[in-house]
This record gives C-alpha cells, sequence and structure tokens, in this order.
C-alpha cells in the first residue's frame, strides 16, 4: 500500500471511530424503553457499538504509522517507494 492509502485507511478509521462512540450513546438513548428487557437490549447493544471505537482508533495509528514509514509497509516492493520514483538515478 501507498502512503496516500494509508493516509485515507487511517482518516477513515479515525472518523468511524469517533461516529462509534456517538453511535454508542445514540443508540442506548433512543433504544431504551419502559420494559426492563428492552433498557438491557439497549445497553448491551450500545456497548457492542461502542466496543468498534478503540480497534477503529488503533487501527487507525496503525495506518498513519505505516504511512509514515512507506519504506516498512509490509509487502511493499522498493520499486514502488515514493521516492524512488521522483528521483533519477545518475549513471
Amino acid at each position: 500500500m501507498s502512503a496516500p492509502i494509508c493516509r485515507f485507511l487511517s482518516n477513515l478509521c479515525f472518523q468511524l471511530g469517533v461516529l462509534s462512540i456517538g453511535a454508542s450513546i445514540a443508540i442506548w438513548w433512543f433504544n431504551r424503553g419502559d420494559a426492563p428487557e428492552v433498557q438491557a437490549h439497549a445497553e448491551r447493544f450500545g456497548i457492542f457499538v461502542g466496543l468498534w471505537a478503540p480497534t477503529l482508533l488503533i487501527l487507525s495509528n496503525r495506518f498513519d504509522r505505516y504511512a509514515d514509514k512507506a519504506n516498512e509497509v509490509p509487502g511493499l516492493k522498493p520499486e514502488h517507494h515514493e521516492e524512488n520514483r521522483d528521483e533519477e538515478v545518475p549513471k
């Protein structure tokens, strides 16, 4: 993966992580009802969605680090590095 793709994925994961926090609170707030079973379901479902946030934020951090160190991205061949495309090797 190239650095721009890693940056895009980093931004996407970060935004989805923040959205997950808001969605968790919204699910808990709007799905609670009068019955204890409905309240319990709303709490469990809100917690479930809220657990996505740490995973997405960690992925965001990882993709950001890969973008900073484009040479060390697993599976990236040396001829695909951005530095090598811009520089011409004198002969």
